[in-house]
């Protein structure tokens, strides 16, 4: 995520969950810094997602970072992707 794109640049549905599924199968991890990415429930075929894949112990390491921010607006946009509700 940046500021042109603050909710990600990956699509949830084609991108972001097939890779974290793959990964996570094979022992990594994926996050969107607040949250594991295949928690998310999809909302639109093309809903985007901020990512961070890796190893369990390099995405752990960065999600301490997302933690301990103090940025509100980050925190709300993982809280409405958590509570959305398909329609």
């Amino acid at each position: 995520a940046d500021k042109k794109n603050p909710n990600g640049k990956l699509r949830l549905l084609y991108e972001a969950a097939p890779m974290s599924f793959i990964l996570e199968q094979a022992g990594g991890m994926s996050s969107t810094g607040l949250s594991r990415v295949m928690d998310i429930p999809p909302t639109g075929v093309h809903q985007r997602v901020p990512i961070i894949l890796g190893s369990t112990d390099d995405v752990a390491e960065c999600c301490k970072y997302y933690q301990k921010s103090d940025d509100k607006s980050l925190k709300k946009r993982e809280n409405d992707r958590m509570d959305a509700v398909v329609s």
